[in-house]
C-alpha cells in the first residue's frame, strides 16, 4: 500500500474555468527526490496542474492531496517558481529582500528576518551565479535574471516540493545550465515537477517523462514515447532520443514543406 504521505497524490482531477474543463482525469503519484518533467503545448493544462497542486484552483472533480492533505495544508512545504510574474518595475525592492521572503513561509508576517535566513537567502543566490545581484533593484533586472532570483526565493524556502512553470524561457544558455544541474542536486529528496518545452532539458536532467494535453500521459519512465508525444501535440513523431538532447519530428501535416516542428 502506497504510504498516504507522499508529497503529490491526485486522483480523477478535472479542473477549469467558468465550467470548461482543461484538465481531465489526472492521476499522478510523486514522490520525494521525483524528478519529473512535463511536456505540452501551450493550453494543453500545464499552468492549471500547477494551480490545482497550489490550491490556487479547486478541481471540479477528483482529489488532490500533499503529504496526504489538501493542498492549501501543505502549500507552506512548496516552493513555486512562475513563468512568469506581473509586478510594478518601478516598486523599489532588492533582489536579497525578494529572495528573503521566501522564508515567509517558515517564519510569518511580521516576524523579523534572523542571521540563519539571510544566510540561505544568500546561499540560494550563491547557488545560482547571482549573488553579484543582491543590491540590485529586482524591477531593473532583465528577464532572465528576474527568473533566476524567482528560482532563489523558491530554494530559499528550503521546500520538500519544487514546482516549476517553464523556469528558463527567458535565460541565457549558461545560466540555463546552472539552474538545471542545481536542481539535478536537488532532486533527492526533495521532489520536483517542471513544465517545459525543452526537450533537452528532459532528456539530460529529469529522472522521468509526461506529457500533458488536457490528460496526463506519464508512466513513471524516463522514456518519451512517440505515441505519447503525438498524444499530446496531435503531431506524428519519428524519434525522440535521450542521453543526447536533440529531436527528429515528422514532417507536420499541416506543412507540406515539411519545416514546421512543434515546440
Amino acid at each position: 500500500m502506497i504510504s498516504p504521505a507522499l508529497p503529490i497524490r491526485l486522483s480523477g482531477v478535472f479542473a477549469g474555468y467558468g465550467g470548461e474543463p482543461v484538465i481531465e482525469d489526472i492521476g499522478l503519484d510523486v514522490a520525494p527526490g521525483d524528478f519529473i518533467g512535463i511536456l505540452g503545448p501551450n493550453g494543453g493544462g500545464k499552468t492549471t496542474l500547477l494551480r490545482v497542486l497550489l490550491g490556487l484552483l479547486p478541481p471540479t472533480c477528483g482529489q488532490v492531496r500533499l503529504w496526504g492533505k489538501p493542498p492549501r495544508a501543505g502549500r507552506h512545504r512548496v516552493g513555486y517558481v512562475p513563468q512568469e510574474l506581473a509586478f510594478d518595475r518601478a516598486f523599489p525592492i532588492r533582489v536579497e529582500d525578494v529572495v528573503l521572503m521566501g522564508r515567509l513561509g517558515r517564519r510569518g508576517l511580521g516576524r523579523p528576518y534572523s542571521r540563519d535566513d539571510r544566510i540561505r537567502a544568500e546561499r540560494a543566490l550563491e547557488a545560482l551565479d547571482a549573488r553579484d545581484l543582491r543590491r540590485e533593484s529586482f524591477g531593473a533586472l532583465s528577464g532572465g535574471q528576474r527568473q533566476r532570483v524567482l528560482l532563489a526565493r523558491a530554494l530559499a524556502a528550503e521546500p520538500e516540493l519544487l514546482l516549476l512553470d517553464e523556469p528558463t524561457a527567458s535565460v541565457d544558455p549558461r545560466a540555463r545550465t546552472t539552474i538545471y544541474e542545481h536542481l539535478k542536486a536537488l532532486c533527492d529528496p526533495v521532489a520536483i515537477i517542471i513544465m517545459t518545452h525543452d526537450v533537452g532539458v528532459i532528456s539530460a536532467y529529469v529522472k522521468t517523462v509526461g506529457c500533458l494535453n488536457r490528460t496526463l500521459h506519464y508512466h513513471g519512465s524516463h522514456e518519451l514515447t512517440p505515441a505519447m508525444v503525438e498524444a499530446a501535440y496531435g503531431c506524428p513523431v519519428d524519434l525522440v532520443a535521450h542521453g543526447v538532447p536533440h529531436r527528429v519530428l515528422a514532417t507536420h501535416p499541416t506543412d507540406p514543406s515539411g519545416a514546421h516542428v512543434h515546440g
